[in-house]
């Protein structure tokens, strides 16, 4: 999620605990636009807005219907609870089909309208049949991610026996993208072999 150092913090900051569920915003590209319409604007004009700052792609596709939150959730998945989901298993809905009266009723309500992906398991500590989804769902003051807004990505994780841990940071646009292609790169050569 580019600037926001999710996967090192999970991996190695968390090592030696026992993740037992995630949930949070993983395209900061949408939570901008969801953020732009709480503002005022129509889907397609925060849509244009997100292109313009060049957070959105030319084709959007892959981010307001869902695709890219669903692989980023499989990935976590995998990567921090070690259980790796087939596409089928984690149901999505993108935020194309919002209108500006759904964002309105839930401000009303006291919440916002976010992009929620969700992991969570049956049994104790990761254990039991999952239940993943990525879909758009009204936020409260209980949620760590209503504040979250704007080109920003929020993570919440529980695990044994630290709890909930919240990771809240940068994540979308080219600069940002560049960032954390540069970190990928350095901790490979960390980890490479030194020659003798």
């Amino acid at each position: 999620m580019s600037g926001t150092p999710v996967l090192s913090t999970l991996v190695e900051g968390l090592a030696g605990t026992v993740p037992a569920a995630a949930r949070g915003l993983l395209n900061a590209t949408v939570n901008f636009i969801l953020s732009q319409m709480t503002g005022g604007l129509s889907y397609p004009e925060a849509l244009a807005r997100a292109q313009q700052a060049g957070l959105a792609e030319r084709d959007p596709a892959a981010d307001v219907q869902g695709h890219d939150a669903v692989a980023k959730l499989m990935i976590l998945s995998g990567l921090v609870f070690g259980r790796q989901l087939e596409r089928e298993q984690v149901s999505s809905e993108g935020i194309t089909a919002i209108t500006g009266r759904e964002i309105e009723q839930a401000r009303a309500a006291g919440g916002r309208l976010k992009h929620v992906a969700t992991l969570g398991f049956a049994g104790p500590d990761g254990t039991g049949n999952v239940t993943a989804s990525v879909r758009p769902e009204v936020v409260g003051d209980d949620d760590p991610s209503l504040g979250v807004e704007g080109a920003a990505n929020a993570l919440v994780v529980e695990a044994r026996p630290v709890g909930r841990v919240a990771i809240i940071g940068p994540g979308a646009g080219p600069r940002l993208a560049g960032q954390g292609v540069l970190s990928d790169i350095i901790a490979v050569a960390r980890r490479a072999p030194r020659p003798t």
